[in-house]
């Protein structure tokens, strides 16, 4: 990218003004711990009707879920979800690179937005969904925050979204039954609803960032192999090629400050 474009660029993202509240988004990806769950979910269901309906309404079968459901069957939903027999996982950085070093690099480097933009991973890594949409909300580069939004979490959360297809689960539970000579009892109605809130995210964040920061780069870069598609917005006209994440770690996100 010549300097030129890449001044025009930031000076196009950092007007950006964040359509969504990342931080209470980071709640619906949350162990529910009590029945404040509940009404944390319903706040920003009832948020996103007025700011954005089409991610209220990716919303709806988790929301007949939780209106059907126990506090326990909410937890066993997310444990079956994202821990015990997992659908996916929830770090971002395992979701892209599996065991690989550049997960590593990814980690440290996020620690490092994290103490930057005074964001507490508490118990979690730095690449756990939840902690890296707080600090989306919370950074103040904003170029940054488009790179990260736009490079590591638009395509780990579309990712995370693929691994609910039917074909994937039960590829998933052919292994499970291997190791663990049974498979955990699933609700058939609500073994998938957790996609329903993967979907609304990327909703709200392809309204932020999908297709226009990355725009000026994919036009360059389009032999690159495709990650995925541009499933939730129809009227997105960009590609889903991204570059290898080994090489944005190494040269952009390695954001020494001076």
């Amino acid at each position: 990218m010549n300097t030129t474009n890449k001044t025009n660029k930031e000076n196009r993202i950092s007007a950006i003004q964040l359509t969504g509240n990342y931080v209470k988004l980071a709640e619906l990806f949350l162990y529910p711990i009590d029945e404040s769950f509940k009404n944390n979910v319903n706040d920003i269901y009832n948020s996103l009707l007025e700011t954005i309906p089409e991610a209220a309404e990716a919303m709806n079968p988790f929301m007949a879920f939780l209106s059907r459901s126990s506090f326990t069957a909410m937890q066993e939903l997310f444990l079956r979800s994202f821990d015990v027999q997992a659908i996916t996982t929830l770090d971002i950085g395992f979701t892209l690179f599996g065991e690989d070093y550049k997960r590593g690099q990814l980690l440290v480097h996020l620690n490092k937005e994290h103490r930057d933009a005074g964001n507490d991973c508490q118990t979690e890594l730095s690449d756990h969904l939840p902690n890296v949409l707080k600090l989306i909300q919370k950074m103040k580069d904003e170029v940054m925050r488009a790179e990260i939004a736009s490079r590591l979490v638009i395509p780990a959360v579309v990712k995370m979204i693929e691994e609910f297809s039917n074909e994937k689960i039960e590829k998933k539970d052919v292994v499970y039954k291997k190791n663990y000579k049974s498979i955990l009892d699933y609700s058939q109605d609500y073994r998938t609803v957790y996609q329903a809130l993967l979907e609304a995210l990327l909703i709200v964040l392809k309204k932020d960032f999908g297709c226009e920061a990355q725009q000026d780069e994919l036009q360059m870069e389009k032999d690159v192999p495709e990650i995925g598609a541009c499933q939730i917005n129809s009227t997105c006209s960009c590609s889903s090629s991204i570059k290898d994440y080994g090489q944005i770690i190494e040269t952009e996100m390695l954001i020494e400050k001076d």
